[in-house]
């Protein structure tokens, strides 16, 4: 039963738990059994609660048997990743600095995904505050790519999505600030999806870049992601940056996807130099696909897209190196060289030397340099104007273009060697070439596979990009996409899992 239940997907675990076929207790320790199994070779989980997730799955349970009906997730598993707060288990961001440390509240959306009845499993690893492309910057290790375990699984979630593609649960939830829901999506084969910002809360969500951190779905199917979504989503009024509207109809999107009559645009500025053969093969085969489909295919230039990267890296740091000064020994976390003998400012010193990895500290210096006296205007005020660009580009394109959605690769290569850019922060950087400019909009985005590069069989994503607030129209054609994909070519994680 193990071995069925890890294969099926959120939707069909849902309707099985509530039908009285399986009970969710069952479902749970079946995927708890896959991860003590499997989690050694992947480190995907950075904390297990195996008491806490089997106590969430008896109470579905007994909802279940006193009549009580059950919400479109009720009992199906999640992985968590570990930079939302829990209240009672702890919460690490990846980092020393937060080693042991247990909240004293759960963030709004672990709240709402208890109070879908979901199953939090536990927490999963990823680059130190979310600093990173291949959660390789992770003080607690680096996480293997299911596909192959020398290479990595994105980042930085890379956690959520290796747990996905290791079959350890059929749900996940990542952060994206620059594409950390998308790029591990990509070269892992499962789908992840940025909403619109300030569509999911924010609160209890550890902050690295204010402006462009954004919480999401991750799953192996499009319409998991989609029900997930719906059940993350909606106004938080603890979020000062929530968006007080309607969720979009996203899960009747992903049941009813199709692209007919759709305009479709192609990003100019997202391929050539650098992209990877077989992936700009896969992402040609998939326009064609949609062509097929019914689609209208154009090709739409966006400038401004060039200077992405740059503005990127000096907003991200700077924003990172304002909210990371709260660390600073005195309130929470880990604490070094309080004997009696040192000042407040050495013990600080001391503890940020110990606590924060490398990434963090090049990410603080970088910011801190951008925003100082003298240069705030030349570095971090001209990365904003660039930022104002990049946002016209994009109403360029949806309003006076009358394009639906913007279509590219996910990212330019498949999944590289663990280690093989760790000394190279600018070829790292470049993993998220493709899926920063949405994070400085403000857009909402999904990463899908669309196959296997042939030169090395490792999972190649297509992305989508929607309006603000126009997230349905992501699962509208990621659903189009996925069913004639796998009715052609059969869907590569769920017919044939990674060898582990």
């Amino acid at each position: 039963m193990t071995a069925e239940l890890i294969k099926l997907t959120a939707a069909e675990i849902a309707a099985k738990i509530a039908s009285g076929e399986v009970t969710a207790v069952q479902v749970t320790e079946a995927h708890l059994a896959r991860i003590e199994a499997v989690d050694e070779k992947v480190n995907a989980f950075l904390h297990v609660d195996r008491e806490g997730a089997l106590a969430q799955a008896r109470a579905v349970d007994e909802k279940r048997a006193r009549g009580e009906k059950l919400g479109p997730l009720a009992g199906v598993p999640l992985a968590l990743k570990d930079i939302f707060t829990t209240k009672g288990i702890p919460t690490t961001v990846g980092s020393k600095i937060l080693e042991g440390w247990i909240p004293p509240y759960d963030a709004t959306l672990t709240q709402r995904l208890k109070a879908a009845d979901v199953v939090i499993l536990g927490k999963t690893n990823m680059d130190e505050f979310a600093m990173g492309s291949s959660t390789e910057n992770s003080a607690y290790g680096p996480t293997g790519n299911p596909w192959d375990l020398t290479k990595i699984p994105g980042g930085s979630g890379g956690g959520s999505s290796a747990a996905l593609a290791a079959y350890e649960a059929p749900l996940a939830i990542g952060t994206d600030t620059g594409g950390s829901i998308r790029q591990p999506a990509a070269v892992t084969g499962t789908v992840g999806v940025k909403p619109t910002y300030g569509a999911v809360s924010r609160y209890g969500m550890v902050a690295f870049s204010s402006s462009l951190d954004q919480g999401g779905p991750c799953a192996r199917t499009v319409l998991d992601a989609a029900l997930l979504h719906e059940a993350i989503a909606g106004h938080d009024p603890l979020d000062s940056t929530s968006i007080d509207a309607p969720v979009p109809p996203v899960v009747e999107a992903a049941r009813n996807g199709d692209v007919k009559g759709m305009r479709i645009g192609i990003v100019k500025q997202f391929r050539g130099e650098g992209y990877q053969a077989g992936v700009l093969q896969r992402f040609d085969e998939s326009v064609e696909l949609l062509k097929e489909l019914g689609a209208e295919v154009v090709e739409v230039d966006c400038p401004s897209f060039d200077l992405a990267l740059a503005a990127y890296y000096l907003i991200a740091p700077s924003e990172c190196s304002s909210n990371l000064a709260r660390f600073d020994a005195m309130r929470y976390g880990l604490r070094v060289g309080d004997d009696g003998t040192k000042s407040a400012e050495d013990v600080t010193a001391l503890t940020r030397e110990a606590g924060f990895g490398d990434e963090v500290k090049r990410r603080v210096i970088l910011g801190t340099y951008a925003l100082s006296s003298g240069y705030y205007d030349a570095y971090y005020g001209s990365a904003q104007k660039v930022r104002t660009l990049i946002t016209r580009d994009f109403e360029k394109a949806f309003a006076e273009g009358g394009v639906d959605v913007l279509i590219s690769p996910t990212t330019p290569t498949t999944a590289f060697p663990i280690g093989e850019r760790a000394d190279d922060p600018m070829a790292m950087y470049l993993a998220d070439l493709c899926t920063i400019p949405t994070n400085l909009a403000g857009n909402a985005a999904m990463s899908l596979p669309c196959g296997l590069a042939p030169e090395d069989g490792m999972p190649v994503g297509l992305q989508i990009i929607a309006p603000a607030m126009a997230d349905d129209r992501l699962y509208r054609v990621g659903a189009a996409v996925e069913a004639a994909f796998t009715a052609r070519w059969g869907h590569p994680l769920l017919e044939e899992a990674p060898s582990l």
